[in-house]
Order: structure tokens, then sequence, then C-alpha cells
């Protein structure tokens, strides 16, 4: 059941080093992300799978030294869009269209639509927007990690631009706002494993209006 998997994962502070998530789990992780919905299916973030240990130090130093991002088998950095543009909605057009038989008026003037609300936008506004989507698929990743029983840590405790430089982002139009990293908790040294789950109780926390 799904909810015993939440109640199981906890955000790990201390991974094993030595035990790696199987390729097939993370694959399973990233295709949930893939397929998590997003504001008119524009997908405008991007995942970068960070492995290379080199590259994971230098991400480490910019992560305030917080060992899971060295520890862990893998870094997910959820890097949205810098801003919307014309050509990034024209390539989900595209595809929207490969993938359903071909563009319809209704299509057309739906995307012509959103054309119309994001493009006269500032780039921050829209930046802010994309990151709120990455979100949505940060959150599917933690859900599938839990699903997969592999320990995961978000994280926004990192210096954004320097996580942008190592990897190149910005080159790329994405600028990084939230890191996973993916991996399996340690027997020893981990303050938080074990310690009781603290969430308040559902009617402190859901208001049902009728």
């Amino acid at each position: 059941m799904l909810n015993e998997k939440l109640n199981w994962r906890y955000a790990t502070k201390k991974m094993d080093p030595s035990k790696k998530v199987p390729q097939e789990k993370l694959d399973r992780i990233l295709e949930a992300v893939r397929l998590a919905p997003t504001s008119s299916g524009l997908q405008p973030f991007e995942v970068i799978v960070v492995k290379n240990p080199a590259i994971r130090e230098k991400l480490r130093e910019a992560g305030y030294g917080q060992s899971q991002i060295t520890d862990a088998t893998a870094v997910l950095v959820f890097a949205a869009w810098d801003n919307y543009t014309e050509a990034r909605i024209n390539d989900v057009v595209t595809l929207t269209a490969a993938e359903r038989g071909g563009k319809s008026e209704t299509m057309t003037a739906y995307f012509d639509g959103l054309k119309g609300m994001y493009l006269p936008r500032s780039a921050e506004v829209n930046f802010e927007h994309a990151a709120r989507q990455a979100y949505i698929g940060l959150g599917l990743a933690v859900t599938a990690a839990a699903f997969e029983e592999v320990d995961a840590t978000p994280m926004e405790g990192f210096e954004t631009a320097k996580f942008d430089a190592i990897l190149g982002l910005r080159e790329r139009g994405l600028r990084s706002v939230a890191i996973l990293p993916l991996g399996y908790r340690a027997e020893e040294g981990d303050w938080l494993r074990g310690a009781k789950k603290v969430r308040r109780p559902m009617d402190q926390f859901v208001t049902v209006v009728e």
C-alpha cells in the first residue's frame, strides 16, 4: 500500500555509499517524473542525473557539505526552464501533433492562447511558474522512490548559481531549483533514522467544504 511506503520513507540524513540503487529502480523513478502532470503538458523542466563522483564532490561543496550528495547512488537535479519562449512552446506543439495524429484547430488555438499569456510576461515570472511545475516532478520522484524502497532526500539547501555553473545549466536555458539524492540509508550515523514520523492530525490539516 502506498501510504505504508510513505510512512516508511524519511528525509535520510546519512546514506551508505556501498549500497547502490539498481539502474532499473532509477529508471522507474525517472519514468514517474516524466509522467508527472504539468501545466498544459509543457514539461518546463529537465532532470539531470549526476553519478560522476568528481562532479558530485563539487556539488557537495555547493551544497553546504551535505554528505548525501556524494554518498547517494545518484543525485537528481531538477532544473526549470529560465523562460517560456515561442520555440519551446512550438516544440511541444510539434510533439503533441506527432503523438496524436496531427494538428487540430482546437489544439492550435489552445497553444496560441498560451503564447499570448506567457510570452509577454517577464522571464523571472515565467521561471517561477516553471519552477513550480518542477516541484510536481520532485513530489512524484519522492513518491516513486518510496514505492521502490529507495531512500530520497529532497533538498533546497544548495547554492543554485554554483550548481548551474558546475552543470552548465544556464547555457541550456535552465536553472536548478531542487535536488534529490537517491540511495540507501546507513545503518549508523543518521540521527533521524528510526524516529517517529510527525505530521499534523488530519482534522488540523484537511478542511472539508461541503
